[in-house]
């Protein structure tokens, strides 16, 4: 299934390379609402709300009470997950706060899914150089994306990879490093990061993996 996402920040929908380099910036968002309506699943994420520098809740809310959306970005508590799932959000995308100190933190995982729900959590593995990456990909960790999906498979329904070197390029995903992942969870499993055609996302498709793409949407590679 393709998945197209919507990125903001400073209040614009926006496109970025390797999360920090500015690609694309569009002041309205209302054509890609309309143009992603027909899809099942969006994926809206918060880009400021991630770098902590400040929020853009209010264009959250608007966007995922018309459109069916996993939504993720600076969320650390089982109560903005709860806010956000209250104002439309079908899914919550959880990464940073489950590192703590260089490990998985299992114990914030398993609250969350007590208090959340296992359904209406994604859980991001955001990979650099082969290890997790967090704070809107600023702070390496020593960890593995396999060692953190390993670690709280029983807290979530679902993994999100973005493989962020390769993210906003349009080179390609990493086909064996996602298939190696896929094979190690019974949980759904989407992956992002440098997806640039139908064919990729049609070979993903075929061994169950969901494919969020954004830039080749955006400069419009691939059609939508």
């Amino acid at each position: 299934m393709l998945i197209p996402s919507i990125d903001l920040m400073g209040g614009k929908v926006v496109q970025l390379v390797q999360g920090s380099r500015m690609a694309l910036e569009f002041e309205s968002f209302e054509p890609w609402v309309a143009r992603f309506a027909k899809y099942p699943l969006v994926q809206l994420i918060d880009l400021d709300a991630a770098l902590r520098q400040g929020d853009n809740r209010a264009l959250v809310r608007q966007i995922a009470a018309r459109l069916p959306c996993q939504v993720g970005g600076g969320i650390h508590s089982a109560e903005a997950a709860r806010a956000l799932l209250e104002c439309g959000a079908r899914a919550v995308i959880l990464g940073s706060a489950l590192v703590r100190n260089g490990r998985a933190d299992v114990e914030f995982a398993r609250e969350l899914a007590q208090q959340i729900g296992v359904e209406k959590l994604v859980f991001a593995l955001d990979s650099k150089g082969g290890k997790v990456t967090v704070a809107g990909w600023k702070e390496p960790t020593p960890v593995t994306a396999l060692e953190l999906m390993r670690a709280l498979e029983p807290y979530c329904g679902g993994f999100l990879y973005t493989h962020v070197d390769t993210e906003g390029m349009m080179q390609g995903i990493p086909f064996a490093v996602v298939k190696e992942l896929r094979a190690a969870t019974s949980r759904r499993f989407i992956a992002a990061g440098g997806i640039r055609s139908r064919e990729e996302v049609d070979a993903l498709d075929a061994i169950q993996v969901d494919a969020v793409v954004g830039m080749a949407i955006y400069t419009g590679t691939m059609e939508a």
